[in-house]
């Protein structure tokens, strides 16, 4: 099993409460019923505010590394992503488990 974490930074003057970014979390939280190799999924926003926490964040889990390839690829995964890409810089991790 893999697991995939994302972690993502807001950009500077941009807010959670923004439409734009509010669409963005629910393309992310859609994804769970939409992409079938996901075995776990949660997304939600950071609950602290210190200077070195990211905003929201991903943790996901798939079967093997070809299930991460078709997440990834996925047109739902894809879409999501390129909303985020306008407001938010992030980093992730891929781990075996």
């Amino acid at each position: 099993m893999i697991r995939h974490l994302v972690l993502f930074k807001l950009n500077e003057g941009v807010s959670r409460d923004e439409e734009r970014v509010q669409a963005g979390v629910r393309a992310f939280a859609a994804l769970e019923k939409e992409i079938p190799e996901l075995t776990f999924w949660e997304c939600a926003w950071n609950i602290t505010d210190r200077p070195i926490a990211y905003d929201f964040a991903i943790n996901s889990a798939v079967a093997d590394a070809d299930a991460l390839k078709r997440y990834l690829e996925h047109p739902a995964h894809q879409a999501a992503a390129a909303q985020w890409r306008e407001f938010a810089t992030w980093v992730i991790a891929d781990y075996a488990i």
